[in-house]
């Protein structure tokens, strides 16, 4: 089951992002020769009034082949496209919209989900803010003089790594992967700032290493039909803000152990379904607003790269080389195709 599972996360996230570009360029009239689930060998297709639709056999990944893209252009050679219909003859602004249509999608999605999930659960918890709420005996924060009231200002790994938690959540996702190493407390108390050295000890109770601090309580609002899209966006804006910070994180090599790629993808949509259908809803949405975000990168492989060359062109007036844009593009096929296999690789690892 958790194989179906997998393939119904897949399809739903692809099916949205690549039907937002469909729907965009059709919007504007580009001429789009297939729109496809999957990649590699065909299983199905159906010719609409000008798109094909396609499931191909790999179930990862997706696409829409508009007219206007070279290597698009060349694989339908019997296709005559109409003068205009092409994604360069339109304006600079609607291809980026087209362009951006995916992710729009996917924001949408994950919006969605996380405001029908809170009406489900009937009830919305807003994190508390990053301080301490009372400081556990015989602990390592009471030994290092943590005091109830100290607002966490910044929190220093080993490493170098740091955050300056707005959330008391902010906190415990930075340390989710701390296993005893020493940390650096910059904490706000009556107007100065102190600095405390403290490591965790392993608590047996929770399973995890730990200071001995808890937080504040967390303030719960009452969720209804009219302000569950509300509480909705503050979910999705609270998890893209985790994402970013992750993502800045990795650009300076911090966490590359914590990524995870289809293996721990197909894990986690069986782990997250045997937990019932609103928790793998969360996770569609979750993973809804990843693939959203990792797109807005300015990779030319992604959407945002896209926008980026567009507007390039836009500004100097021209089209980019087609033979640098060749090359661009091969260079970050290979970046993420040797990301992929290192977070596989690491997915497989950990099974055992």
């Amino acid at each position: 089951m958790t194989f179906i599972y997998f393939i119904i996360l897949l399809s739903v996230i692809i099916c949205i992002h690549e039907g937002g570009h469909l729907l965009a360029a059709k919007k504007f009239g580009v001429y789009c020769f297939e729109y496809s689930f999957g990649m590699g060998p065909l299983i199905w297709q159906k010719q609409g009034k000008e798109t094909k639709y396609s499931i191909r056999a790999i179930p990862i990944g997706g696409y829409v082949s508009m007219a206007g893209e070279t290597e698009t252009d060349e694989a339908y050679p019997d296709v005559v496209v109409p003068e205009g219909r092409r994604l360069n003859d339109i304006a600079k602004w609607k291809k980026i919209i087209v362009l951006l249509a995916g992710v729009f999608m996917n924001f949408v999605l994950a919006w969605l989900i996380f405001s029908l999930t809170l009406l489900h659960t009937g009830a919305y918890a807003d994190s508390p803010k990053a301080m301490v709420g009372s400081v556990m005996e015989n602990s390592p924060a009471e030994a290092a003089g943590f005091e109830a009231g100290d607002v966490i200002v910044r929190i220093t790994k080993e490493d170098g790594n740091s955050v300056e938690p707005e959330t008391y959540l902010d906190m415990q996702v930075f340390l989710a992967d701390n296993e005893g190493g020493q940390l650096q407390y910059s904490i706000l108390r009556d107007g100065q700032i102190l600095e405390f050295t403290v490591t965790p000890e392993y608590m047996q109770e929770y399973e995890s290493y730990l200071i001995g601090i808890t937080g504040p309580n967390a303030e719960v609002h009452s969720v209804n039909l009219l302000n569950c899209w509300l509480y909705g966006l503050k979910e999705m804006r609270y998890l893209a803000r985790i994402l970013i910070t992750t993502l800045f994180a990795l650009f300076k090599g911090y966490g590359l152990d914590q990524l995870s790629g289809p293996v721990g993808i197909y894990n986690a949509a069986g782990q997250a379904a045997s937990m019932g259908i609103a928790t793998f809803l969360v996770l569609i949405g979750e993973l809804s607003l990843n693939v959203g975000i990792f797109n807005l990168l300015p990779l030319p492989v992604l959407d945002g790269g896209q926008v980026v060359i567009t507007v390039a062109e836009a500004i100097a007036g021209r089209e980019l080389s087609t033979r640098i844009k060749t090359g661009i593009m091969i260079a970050c096929w290979v970046l993420l195709i040797s990301m992929m296999l290192f977070v596989t690789w690491q997915d497989i690892m950990k099974l055992f």
